[in-house]
Order: structure tokens, then C-alpha cells, then sequence
């Protein structure tokens, strides 16, 4: 099983803050580093001092790591036009020699789009389908032919599908909980299936629609990589655990129950169960991006038995 950290700047980070975390990650051979996609905070926090962009901050990382890979859990679909977001991930695939991956979904977070003043569509997924066949059907077309798409929500034509990523494929991650037309999505578009905060049972039971989606399209469903994504909160005896869950609000039980808490024996018995289940790759939610000792503690104790 692979690790890859997973980070949400919009609860308050700064760039600088998210290139440390990256280059710890990269320092302690973590899989990937990750960050959402979100322009507002959530819950209590304040959020200080603000969003950052998420293709700006990869962008920024591409040229300040070096072999640690780089994406999203997810990219909103709602913020950006798929023609627009296609050439911003070639170019930073490209800055980065080729270390993107590359997650989108529909979004969610009304909230944000009020703030912003950014449109949310009612029909979303009907989009994030088009939107998925746009940005992959661009970097699929061979330089000096043209692509054309002619959709319910965009349409493109004459369009030299330029520039193309490093990657001759770009990873593309898609992921939820929805019973039908996530995993059918999946199945046609995704490289990789992400169940995001789910239980074991919810897991093994969307992995299972996610199978049986690619194989009635005629794919081998072990093309696709499943991975699920669970908040961390580990330490060396109880006392550091409960400092840590404190620290970002939140019970030890509660934790334990949902996520990937206490001490690193029970966080790799509790991956080993995921494992089981068919879960390849985790990214693990850190909260609190100044603990970096947590992530040194996980790559140690933790990564040595799961890898």
C-alpha cells in the first residue's frame, strides 16, 4: 500500500506553509503530495490568512520538488472552463517534468461560489461528464490534428488541443460515494477510484460497483487503482494522540472509529483492513500542517510495514 499526504490550505495555510509540508514529504518518500480545491474555510476555523489557488500552489511546487508526484483531491469542476483547466495541467505537468495527477470532481461547496462570486450550476454532474471527456479527449489528440466537441454545456471547435502534458497520460483520478453514475464515470474516464472518509463496509461496497462498472464496459477492472483517503491522527502513546486530536478538533473515539488514529501498530493494523478490502493507495488528511513530526513518525513506523 502506498501513502500520499493530503492537505486542505483553505482551513489556513500559506504557500510557504504547503511547500514545507511538500518537501517533507518528498524528503520522507511519501507517494504523492496532495491538496483540495476549495476557496473557503470550513467549519470554525477562520481560515487566516485566506485561500491559495490550487494550480498556482502545484504549479509553484512542480519547480520546487523534484520527484515527489503532485495533484488533487479534487479539482472543482464548478471554478474553471475544461479547456482552460486541460492547458493549466499540461503546463504544470510540464513544469514538472511530468509528476501530475490529476483528480476532478463535479463541486459541492456552495458556500464558496456565493463568496466568489463563482456560478453553481444545478446540473453539475452532467458537466463534470463533459468536462471529462474535453480535458482527455484534448491531450489524447495527436499534435497537428484539431478536436471538436459539440456538448450540452460546452462546445469547442477547430482547436489545436495544445499544449500537451509530459505525461503521454496524465494519471486522472475521479472519485465519491454515488451508487451509478460515478462508478460508470470511472469506469470510462479514471486511472484511479478515491472513496474519500469512508467506512470499511462503504468502501469494499464502492469498490465493488467500481469493478463491476469497468468490466461491463469491457475493461479490466485491476486497470484501475483504488485508494481511499482517511484523516490521520497518529502518535507514540495515547498522550501524543490526544494532543494531536485536539489539536484539530477532534476525539480520539471519533477518530479512531472514522479515520487512521493512535499508535502506529493500530494505524497499520487499520490499514491492513483496508487492504482487504482492495484499497491500494491511501492519502492521508493532515489538519495540522505544522506537525510535521507526526508525518516523520508515519514514514518511520508506519510506511516501513504497509509498503
Amino acid at each position: 500500500m502506498e501513502l500520499r499526504i493530503f492537505t486542505e490550505p483553505q482551513q489556513g495555510a500559506t504557500y510557504d506553509t504547503l511547500l514545507r509540508v511538500a518537501r517533507a514529504a518528498e524528503d520522507l518518500n511519501y507517494g504523492a503530495f496532495f491538496r483540495s480545491d476549495h476557496y473557503l474555510h470550513m467549519g470554525s476555523t477562520d481560515g487566516l490568512p485566506g485561500p491559495t489557488d490550487a494550480w498556482i500552489t502545484l504549479a509553484g511546487l512542480a519547480r520546487e520538488t523534484t520527484s515527489i508526484r503532485l495533484g488533487t483531491l479534487m479539482t472543482a469542476g464548478t471554478f474553471r472552463l475544461p479547456g482552460v483547466l486541460a492547458i493549466q495541467v499540461a503546463q504544470v505537468d510540464q513544469m514538472s517534468g511530468g509528476r501530475i495527477d490529476f483528480g476532478l470532481g463535479s463541486g459541492w461547496y456552495a458556500d464558496e461560489h456565493t463568496a466568489y462570486g463563482i456560478p453553481f450550476p444545478k446540473e453539475k454532474f452532467g458537466r463534470l461528464e463533459e468536462q471529462l471527456a474535453i480535458i482527455t479527449g484534448l491531450w489524447k489528440t495527436p499534435t497537428g490534428e484539431r478536436f471538436d466537441f459539440d456538448g450540452k454545456f460546452y462546445q469547442l471547435a477547430d482547436s489545436p488541443a495544445l499544449p500537451k502534458p509530459a505525461q503521454p497520460k496524465v494519471p486522472v483520478l475521479i472519485g465519491g460515494h454515488g451508487a451509478k453514475r460515478t462508478p460508470a464515470l470511472a469506469a470510462e474516464y479514471a486511472d484511479e477510484f478515491n472513496i474519500p472518509f469512508a467506512s470499511l463496509d462503504d468502501t469494499e461496497q464502492q469498490f465493488k460497483r467500481v469493478r463491476s462498472a469497468a468490466e461491463h464496459r469491457g475493461r479490466d477492472a485491476d486497470e484501475l487503482v483504488y485508494s481511499n483517503a482517511l484523516v490521520a491522527c497518529v502518535g507514540r502513546n495515547d498522550a501524543e494522540v490526544k494532543r494531536r486530536a485536539d489539536a484539530i478538533g477532534r476525539q480520539v473515539d471519533e477518530l479512531k472509529a472514522n479515520g487512521l488514529a493512535g499508535s502506529p501498530a493500530e494505524v497499520v493494523e487499520r490499514l491492513g483492513r483496508f487492504a482487504a478490502v482492495g484499497s491500494q493507495r491511501v492519502y492521508l488528511q493532515m489538519l495540522d500542517l505544522a506537525d510535521l513530526d507526526q508525518m516523520e513518525l508515519i514514514a518511520s513506523e508506519v510506511m516501513p510495514q504497509v509498503a
